[in-house]
């Protein structure tokens, strides 16, 4: 135990020394959360839209007036006839466009069905679903407004009610999914060119005569790190809670015993990956590609697990980031407790400790 704090502490100094490095350790995390919590929305904002009006009626100008009054839409062109409206498409000037016909307030005065069409850019099939979904509530809205439910002889009210995340913020799926792809590639970055780089300086050969184990030698290796990356953590966690305005709704204590958990399994995983590389550069290159694609693939935080084909799924189960995400947005965001996620904490926890055997124990083979 005294050697490995007494390589643990060289390690330290080391890190110390080279302060570039360390600046760029604590400060990329900081710098990918802010991009990342801004850039990635799947939020619709202004999204401009035009309106071909040709009932010239009150009631059009009303609802014109509520859609640009949203949030989500911004009024942009008037039309003179429906060609004018697919040249602003294809520029893609607009992406949406609310047509009324003539007969619009006649019909709506006389009870009948007043009909409004809705053209979306669907070349981005969500973006399209979205528009029309916000612009079919906002004209629905307005026609309660102006009816009233009492007019209909059997009401029916419809409440909707969003749990855990009322205002449909994108922030909050995510912040736990960049937590996820930041705290793996930097773990298993820091730990995998440390030492790689150890063997390119050949320090390696000084420290293996030395009486330290190589067990020894590899654990010194990764506590400096592991300690980075909870500064790393709390950076996170603050840059979230203060200025992406995401909530920690569950317990920090057991947030971040997971975090612990699968900093420990990045960490291991960035062994493995010095014990088959041999230059700073390879190690920094599988580390981005052999890590990030399984993370952003089989995490669930880009695309849904469920709608992935079996053999698919199947691998995810392998992927530390799958379990961790759901840990992180349970923990956070639904505000669950450890009766709720402990099984995925165990099999995390597991996967953990397997990384961290086989890393160690190729770490030893390599170096005999």
């Amino acid at each position: 135990m005294f050697q490995i704090f007494t390589f643990a502490r060289k390690e330290f100094q080391h890190i110390g020394r080279d302060w570039r490095s360390l600046s760029f350790l604590i400060g990329l995390p900081i710098v990918q959360m802010i991009i990342f919590g801004f850039a990635l929305s799947n939020e619709i904002r202004e999204a401009p839209f035009a309106v071909l009006d040709q009932s010239g009626s009150s009631h059009a100008a009303a609802i014109i007036r509520q859609l640009d009054a949203s949030p989500y839409l911004s009024f942009v062109h008037k039309l003179n006839d429906l060609p004018e409206g697919h040249r602003y498409f294809r520029r893609n000037e607009i992406q949406l466009a609310v047509i009324f016909p003539v007969d619009f307030e006649q019909a709506l005065l006389r009870g009948e069905p007043a009909r409004v069409q809705l053209m979306a850019d669907a070349s981005d099939p969500n973006l399209g679903s979205s528009l029309n979904t916000y612009a079919t509530a906002i004209i629905n809205d307005y026609q309660q407004q102006l009816q009233g439910l009492a007019s209909l002889p059997f009401p029916i009210g419809i409440e909707t009610r969003m749990l855990y995340n009322p205002l449909l913020k994108s922030a909050f799926t995510f912040v736990p999914g960049v937590m996820t792809l930041i705290l793996m590639l930097i773990s298993a970055m820091m730990t995998a060119v440390a030492i790689v780089r150890e063997k390119e300086l050949g320090t390696m050969e000084v420290m293996l005569v030395s009486p330290a184990e190589p067990l020894a030698i590899a654990l010194s290796k990764m506590i400096p790190y592991l300690l980075i990356s909870f500064v790393n953590l709390a950076n996170i966690l603050l840059l979230s809670y203060y200025l992406l305005e995401v909530p920690l709704r569950g317990s920090l204590a057991l947030l971040l015993l997971v975090c612990g958990i699968y900093l420990i399994s990045s960490l291991a995983l960035g062994l493995l990956i010095s014990t088959i590389t041999d230059s700073q550069q390879v190690a920094l290159f599988v580390s981005l590609i052999g890590l990030m694609l399984p993370t952003l693939l089989f995490s669930g935080f880009m695309f849904p697990i469920e709608n992935m084909p079996r053999p698919m799924q199947v691998i995810s189960h392998v992927v530390p980031a799958r379990w961790f995400f759901h840990l992180a947005r349970d923990i956070m965001i639904k505000g669950l407790g450890w009766s709720a996620v402990w099984r995925d904490a165990l099999v995390l926890a597991g996967m953990a400790a397997l990384f961290l055997a086989i890393s160690v124990r190729r770490f030893k083979l390599r170096l005999e």
